[in-house]
């Protein structure tokens, strides 16, 4: 016979009655409720959403005292309590699935639980003999309607700050870098992935860093867009039960806490009603994976090989790329970002879909959508900074490249200030056909081989000018 263990329960009361909560919890009845009502993914709300709830709580708190609305000691022990959850130091008692009531309430009660019993151990200890309530107290001048989405804006905001954008500014130097390195070696271009004339290897690298340094941009423009929050709006965007100053007095606390310019809507009624904030500065966000998708899928073009593919570059070798082929190497680092990528683009669906739950005067999918933009910027932070480090800082570049210039058939574009169009393409076509080069046709076509030298030089072809006649495309 087998005994059966119990969690020790104490009773809880809301305004829906009593409930059995485990003992040591730190929340109440209503997140217990929760608990029980969504068992569905196992999946909490990230550490960051819960630390910038916190931090909207400790400025909420910090507000309400100084307007009269509470007792500074009452709002001091919620303001300390907040800190330590912002802190990450209970974790643990935020138990509640993702997938939940579709405005965030239920994270919202269960943070507004945790906070009022910390603050009312706190006061205890300092002999005060007052109950601080979750609703009362902490959730004072505030609704899950307002308080959740900023809650959400602000996380977003402050993990592209921290994570995307110093990511992708280590990319960007790290691609100018290789840029630098690789200027010298001269390649044959692509386009259509057809041969065209030639290009700088460092030319390319240089059109990533561009690309990386425009990603920064429209990372930096992500997060000004989630620095203006719907916080004042309460339950329908009419701001009832809050101070008309809350909002804006708030907002100065919560710059101060998150070094970021944090504004109060212009339209409250708009703000909280939709997800347009977040659609747009995911937007951003897939804009800027989609980009890096691009950078990576060229290293993987170039560096294939090594023998039977483009091979104009090598990777790093990271690990054995095959559990039968001895000795191969795959580019691994390569594809970790490209799989990022796939989740962020589908992310942006998800918010993009949230938006079908903004009905009147709220939107009830945040949480799922506060999960899926955290998580995007999360991941594409750490495979930026990875692919930065991991592969593009060790490419290198192999003479099959240069070698393949004299080769190509796009030399002929050269030429064509001097035979004309219809001439070069006859020329071309013939090399192709015979496989033989540009250089020597030209030459039994009479061209002087000095004149021939300073036409296909191919250096001088990866530079503006008019010399190398209309350029392939």
């Amino acid at each position: 016979m087998t005994e059966t263990t119990t969690t020790p329960t104490r009773i809880e009361r809301d305004s829906m009655g009593e409930m059995e909560v485990p003992m040591d919890a730190l929340y109440g009845a209503s997140t217990q409720r929760a608990v029980l009502n969504f068992p569905i993914s196992g999946q909490r709300m990230p550490r960051r959403f819960l630390r910038a709830l916190a931090l909207v709580k400790l400025a909420a708190a910090e507000t309400n005292a100084a307007l009269g609305l509470l007792e500074p000691s009452i709002a001091d022990a919620i303001a300390a309590a907040a800190v330590e959850v912002a802190e990450g130091r209970h974790d643990d008692q935020f138990p509640i699935d993702v997938y939940q009531t579709g405005s965030g309430t239920s994270t919202n009660t269960n943070m507004n639980e945790v906070l009022a019993r910390l603050a009312t151990a706190t006061l205890a200890a300092s002999g005060m003999d007052r109950r601080v309530h979750p609703n009362d107290d902490v959730n004072r001048c505030q609704s899950s309607n307002d308080t959740i989405p900023t809650a959400m804006q602000l996380a977003g905001a402050v993990a592209i700050e921290e994570r995307l954008i110093p990511a992708l500014v280590h990319l960007q130097a790290a691609l100018a870098t290789k840029a630098d390195e690789l200027w010298p070696v001269v390649k044959t271009g692509r386009t259509h992935l057809q041969d065209a004339t030639p290009i700088r290897l460092g030319q390319e690298f240089r059109g990533y860093a561009g690309q990386a340094e425009e990603a920064i941009r429209r990372a930096q423009a992500a997060r000004d867009e989630l620095l203006t929050v719907p916080l004042g709006g309460t339950a329908v965007g009419t701001g009832i039960n809050a101070h008309p100053e809350y909002a804006a007095r708030a907002c100065v606390r919560l710059t101060e806490l998150l070094a970021l310019p944090v504004r109060e809507t212009p339209n409250h009624f708009h703000a909280q009603a939709s997800l347009d904030a977040v659609i747009a500065a995911h937007g951003g966000i897939r804009a800027v994976a989609l980009g890096l998708w691009k950078i990576a899928s060229d290293v993987r073009l170039m560096g294939m090989g090594p023998r039977a593919g483009i091979a104009e570059i090598a990777v790093p070798e990271t690990q054995p790329g095959s559990s039968i082929m001895p000795g191969k190497v795959n580019p691994v680092i390569v594809e970790s970002l490209t799989m990022v990528v796939a989740r962020v683009v589908g992310s942006d669906a998800t918010i993009g879909f949230a938006q079908t739950g903004s009905f009147l005067e709220l939107n009830v999918m945040m949480p799922v959508a506060a999960v899926a933009l955290l998580e995007s910027i999360e991941l594409l932070a750490s495979a930026a900074d990875n692919f930065a480090t991991r592969c593009v800082e060790g490419i290198t570049a192999t003479e099959r490249g240069p070698a393949l210039v004299e080769q190509g058939l796009m030399l002929a574009t050269a030429l064509a200030p001097e035979i004309g169009y219809d001439a070069a393409a006859g020329l071309a076509k013939e090399a192709f056909r015979t496989g033989r080069t540009i250089r020597e046709l030209a030459l039994e076509r009479g061209i002087a081989p000095d004149r021939l030298d300073e036409l296909l030089d191919p250096a001088a072809m990866t530079e503006p000018g008019l010399a190398g006649g209309p350029a392939s495309g």
